[in-house]
């Protein structure tokens, strides 16, 4: 009988010591832990959005010189016109193809 009351009591005592290790350890999973924020993580994911940013500020700039070329250029081609239309040549004509002032004789440019 002796070993057998060795034996709940050994019992129970593994059983206590397994309650209060799973006590612990349920403890330990709900601890808060606060960062700063500056980990390597958000370094990099700052990076890649830098990156990012500036790729996209080059493709605007990209666009924005474009269309200010084109603008440029109409504006020139606009006041070539006006000036190939009040030209003293009378076989100076406009060509709106290409953008021209060509002489009507030999379809050559003009200045006007």
């Amino acid at each position: 009988m002796t070993t057998l009351s060795k034996r709940l009591c050994l019992t129970a005592l593994l059983a206590l010591s397994s309650f209060a290790f799973a006590a612990s350890a349920s403890a330990e999973t709900s601890k808060l832990v606060i960062e700063s924020g500056d980990s390597a993580q958000s370094r990099q994911n700052a990076a890649m959005d830098k990156e990012q940013w500036n790729d996209t500020r080059n493709l605007r700039q990209k666009v924005n010189k474009r269309a200010e070329k084109e603008w440029d250029k109409e504006d020139v081609a606009f006041d070539a016109r006006d000036k190939c239309q009040q030209s003293a040549n009378v076989n100076a004509y406009w060509e709106p193809n290409t953008l021209r002032c060509l002489d009507r004789r030999t379809g050559r440019t003009v200045a006007p």
